[in-house]
């Protein structure tokens, strides 16, 4: 599947770029264009200069707003990012109607950052702008969750998340989100950290994406997933994940045709681990008994799939989601390891949704009473001094 990606604001910026990483290493490895238009749009010149992949020229990265902001941000104001995606948002169409190969890619993924300003209120107002011109291409979102001390602390975050989140979801065919806390890892760097998450909420798309659009013969799989199948998987709130389990290593080629049983019956078996992994590794806590559609492939060695690794994983998740229309294949990709990437879409029920609705809510009261209070406040000690003079 090929995707024209724009990123909006700081983290979606970032994440962009890491899709832009991803489209080097496919055209290096396997051959394959999986991004051919990729774009970053920020108020932020400084996040700007800061990516690695996303070309700097001002078809790819977009400054919007320049006039308001002087090119440094809205201070989490998204009220402030969703007035200037209007004003610029001809600067993105233009953008990607003037990239010779858009009209290869097969859909629109827009990804931002739910807390901040720029991202959380330019996605929704990009998408629809994306929804009236191109009818014919599904719209799919990324939105990044705040991290835990961020929502207990930082209510304005809470409250752009929130209004994020309904915006988007009226307008994309579908919403994958991403929790930010699942991938955090405490006794690491700050940089370090946001630099990992970034990369590992990019990753699962990568053997998806490339299933499809591989030109060797040797990467085709047995059962091929393409961009049909995603497209009609994709609805909804959706969540994503990839686990990996690793091969014994060879020091002889012809090893491999001497397993014992226990090695035979470890091959199967080494799906089922990768699944339990991608299960504990999925993007945002949910059921999957929620879950109306679902897909997985698998990629690793094509000697070291076979039918009863295929066959224990889609048992398993049909066990874990009953309900859902599963579809499946593989992809011979993977030289050292089985990975599993699965997508849980048409969730009926997410809890994080349904806490950050309920707390920006309540904000959105206590702030309007805090607002009154000061606003009294401010009447009486003024009412105080109003005898004295004014210089």
């Amino acid at each position: 599947m090929k995707l024209t990606v724009i990123g909006l604001g700081q983290c979606g910026c970032r994440i962009a770029d890491h899709f832009a990483r991803l489209n080097l290493k496919a055209q290096t490895e396997r051959r394959a264009t999986i991004a051919p238009d990729i774009v970053a749009v920020n108020s932020d010149q400084a996040d700007l200069t800061g990516l690695r992949f996303i070309k700097k020229d001002y078809m790819h990265s977009i400054l919007i707003g320049l006039r308001q902001t002087l090119g440094h941000g809205v201070g989490k104001i998204n009220e402030i990012g969703a007035q200037l995606a209007r004003e610029d948002g001809d600067k993105v169409m233009e953008a990607i109607k003037a990239e010779p190969r858009f009209y290869e890619t097969h859909a629109f993924l827009l990804i931002g950052g739910t807390a901040g300003g720029t991202g959380s209120g330019a996605l929704p107002v990009i998408a629809q702008m994306i929804k009236d011109r191109y009818l014919n291409k599904p719209i799919y979102a990324l939105l990044v969750l705040p991290f835990e001390h961020e929502i207990s602390s930082e209510t304005r975050s809470v409250y752009n998340t929130a209004t994020c989140l309904k915006s988007t979801f009226e307008v994309a065919d579908a919403v994958f989100l991403a929790d930010n806390q699942r991938y955090v890892r405490k006794d690491a760097s700050l940089v370090n950290n946001i630099e990992k998450i970034n990369r590992q909420i990019a990753e699962p798309f990568y053997d998806l994406m490339c299933a499809g659009e591989v030109t060797k013969h040797k990467f085709v799989g047995a059962r091929t997933i393409d961009a049909g199948d995603l497209i009609a998987t994709l609805e909804g709130w959706t969540t994503i994940g990839i686990g990996r389990t690793p091969l014994p290593s060879l020091r002889f080629p012809w090893e491999i045709r001497k397993k014992n049983f226990r090695e035979k019956a470890l091959e199967s078996f080494r799906g089922s681990q990768a699944l339990d992994a991608t299960l504990s590794d999925l993007s945002i806590a949910c059921n999957p008994k929620d879950a109306s559609r679902a897909m997985y492939i698998i990629a690793g060695p094509s000697k070291e799939m076979n039918m009863d690794m295929v066959k224990s994983i889609s048992e398993c998740i049909k066990e874990i989601a009953p309900t859902a229309l599963i579809r499946g294949g593989d992809f011979p990709g993977e030289k050292h390891f089985i990975d599993v990437t699965l997508i849980l879409s048409q969730i009926s029920f997410v809890p994080k949704v349904k806490e950050l609705y309920e707390k920006a809510v309540q904000y959105g009261q206590e702030h309007k009473i805090q607002l009154e209070e000061t606003h009294k406040k401010i009447q009486s000690l003024s009412e105080v001094g109003k005898e004295l003079p004014t210089l």
